[in-house]
């Protein structure tokens, strides 16, 4: 089975919003065995979507599309979808009740807008949208299918996982597919590819892409066979294989962040941390907290920006700051013992940069930052370079100091 997906909307083609929708049904598709052969972006115009909408039908078994499903008057799928297939809007009751319900529950007021919502075309059958208004519909003709989504990202998603994907993997036949994803960092894209070596002897007919980040390289390895059973064997063998070459710095696999793991590691081992942070301005903070259950095992976290909350909060000598500048292994390591002394944990890390794009110098050029690492055994700091674009040094920087973390429990070096 093949598949076209078109999204819709201004917003799109004049590049105010990223269009992550096509990568992720993309994705999605591919992973019960159905293939992508063209993607297309139009705008809020009906001929012009009525137009892709024609190519794409006559072109492929499947469509997918999303966007212009809102109540607003720039919102015109449910209109070009009614001439496409020749019928017209109506009310639904079940629909409405539902979006009763979700207003309610949000304290929302009922308005001519949600009365547009209760309208949907007369030949789809609807995929229910659990987190807004606006529901996945279904038309099929002839053997072809169309399904259209919401284009608000996190709608269309929960409606892909729910329902689309479920319903599209009970027509698949063929070929099974299965993908796997390790996420390493610490590790540059051409080091991992060194260590792996020759990838025809790994791979043995699989796939194998690299898909580097400012938080690190994921390897996503894909397998197809004839079944899901033998292409994810196939996939697990080549996963052991990875990891023997290059284990000490897969963190995790799937869609599993570093922060995950770091917070399962300190709720397993029942230890608690602190950060003190400069360059990152409270993102290592904000990551470990962004998991569920983080109370736990998080105790606090400080932004000590100047020099003089250095000193303050976490007792950094001034005399030590003045000697050697608060971008240093020094300064980097009394931070570090220095929340961990005031928070009382078992663990405390710490961040000092030159984050730019002014303020460096020769002897610390922009992208330099001393991350400081402080347990009851040892305090350490380890100098990186990460470049001159102030978010990816930010970003980069926060992502070292939680592998720090992951690093000195584990004991790897």
């Amino acid at each position: 089975m093949d598949a076209e997906i078109i999204t819709i909307g201004d917003e799109l083609l004049i590049g105010q919003v990223i269009n992550t929708n096509q990568a992720y049904i993309a994705e999605q598709l591919n992973s019960v065995g159905i293939s992508i052969r063209r993607m297309t972006t139009v705008g809020d115009d009906l001929e012009t979507i009525l137009h892709a909408c024609e190519q794409a039908w006559n072109s492929h078994e499947i469509v997918i599309a999303t966007g212009g499903l809102g109540p607003t008057h720039d919102d015109i799928t449910k209109t070009a979808l009614c001439r496409f297939f020749a019928t017209d809007l109506v009310p639904n009751a079940s629909l409405r009740e539902r979006i009763e319900q979700f207003m309610r529950a949000r304290g929302m007021r009922w308005s001519a807008a949600s009365e547009e919502q209760t309208l949907v075309p007369r030949a789809a059958t609807l995929f229910l949208n659990p987190v807004g208004t606006a529901p996945g519909m279904l038309f099929r003709q002839a053997g072809r299918i169309l399904i259209v989504m919401p284009g608000v990202p996190y709608e269309m998603k929960e409606i892909m996982r729910q329902s689309v994907v479920p319903y599209l993997q009970g027509l698949r036949s063929g070929a099974a597919i299965v993908h796997r994803t390790l996420r390493t960092t610490g590790i540059a894209e051409s080091v991992l590819s060194a260590r792996l070596g020759n990838l025809d002897d790994l791979l043995r007919g699989a796939s194998l892409a690299f898909l580097p980040s400012p938080r690190g390289v994921r390897l996503r390895v894909t397998v197809i066979d004839t079944s899901t059973s033998s292409a994810g064997a196939r996939a697990d063998a080549i996963e052991q294989k990875i990891r023997e070459k290059v284990g000490t710095y897969v963190y995790a696999s799937g869609e599993v962040e570093l922060e995950e793991t770091i917070g399962a590691l300190l709720k397993e081992r029942r230890l608690t941390i602190a950060t003190a942070e400069s360059c990152t301005g409270g993102l290592v903070a904000d990551r470990i907290t962004n998991v569920s259950g983080s109370s736990s095992y998080f105790e606090r976290g400080v932004i000590t920006y100047s020099n003089h909350s250095k000193t303050e909060l976490l007792g950094v000598p001034e005399k030590l700051l003045q000697a050697c500048g608060a971008v240093s292994k020094e300064v980097a390591e009394a931070m570090a013992a220095g929340i961990r002394r005031m928070a009382g944990t078992d663990i405390g890390v710490s961040t000092t940069g030159i984050a730019g794009p002014t303020g460096g110098s020769q002897e610390k050029p922009v992208g330099t930052v001393w991350i400081g690492y402080a347990d009851a055994h040892s305090t350490v700091a380890v100098r990186f370079q990460f470049g001159d674009e102030r978010i990816r040094v930010k970003e980069r920087a926060s992502q070292a100091a939680l592998e720090m973390v992951r690093r000195k429990i584990l004991q790897l070096e």
